[in-house]
């Protein structure tokens, strides 16, 4: 499970509520990725489509596991997408949820905010306010929470995005060589009302480009569905995880 690329976001935080839920079912991996959480970047190296998937694809391998489901948001839908396009005997389905990686997708003015979000409560509040529709969900709490997560990790996280940010769209998108090559089942989920990876620049080009791919996008529901759908959400995983064990 690979988590998206705002400031403060880690594997643990992005994938919580959805780990709760289907850990007693699944072996859940949920990685913070190079630039985030405990991850450093490598000397030399500023974070990238490239050292992500080359990252995931290590660990596990180092784990052991031989095949394997991934499931990614926004960015980490785009390493989830060249994953199973570099391993396509170990990765056997691909959720891409809110997802980057489409050939021309533009960077919206959502992302370029988030990717540019001071650390600190005032930031925190206006990235998480542009990440879900619902504001209800912009608790005291929660940005709380962000903003602690943000100032733990701003040192790593300074190198990743720096303006002009639309070269790091670019390095994010995936050529249609790539996505050509990903022969693993896809499931795009995306929200209905999502500004920062609007659905019809990233998941609909996808459709013309991956060879076994479904659609379903939720009304309603900004950038992050399992925060704002998580039963919906959670129920459209297993229920497309389970396909390959005949549930």
């Amino acid at each position: 499970m690979l988590h998206g690329s705002g400031p403060g976001t880690t594997g643990s935080g992005a994938w919580a509520t959805t780990a709760q839920a289907l850990g007693a079912t699944w072996h859940l991996v949920a990685p913070d990725q190079a630039g985030f959480g405990r991850t450093p970047v490598p000397a030399g190296s500023r974070g990238g489509l490239r050292l992500w998937t080359e990252q995931a694809a290590g660990l596990m391998d180092a784990l052991g596991i031989e095949h394997y489901a991934v499931v990614g948001h926004s960015m980490g839908g785009a390493v989830a997408l060249a994953l199973a396009a570099a391993r396509p005997q170990q990765v056997t389905r691909v959720v891409a949820v809110s997802t980057m990686g489409a050939p021309g997708a533009p960077l919206s003015a959502e992302l370029d905010a988030i990717w540019g979000a001071s650390a600190g409560p005032l930031g925190a509040r206006d990235m998480l306010s542009r990440l879900v529709l619902d504001q209800a969900l912009v608790t005291d709490a929660a940005v709380d929470a962000r903003a602690a997560a943000m100032r733990a990790g701003a040192a790593a996280y300074a190198s990743l995005f720096p303006p002009p940010r639309a070269r790091w769209v670019d390095d994010l998108t995936l050529s249609a060589q790539a996505l050509a090559a990903v022969s693993a089942p896809v499931l795009l989920v995306h929200g209905a009302e999502d500004r920062v990876t609007p659905l019809e620049t990233t998941a609909q080009p996808l459709l013309e480009h991956l060879a076994d791919v479904s659609l379903h996008v939720l009304d309603r529901c900004g950038h992050v569905p399992a925060t704002e759908h998580p039963h919906e959400f959670r129920q459209l995983l297993s229920r497309f995880l389970g396909q390959d064990r005949g549930q």
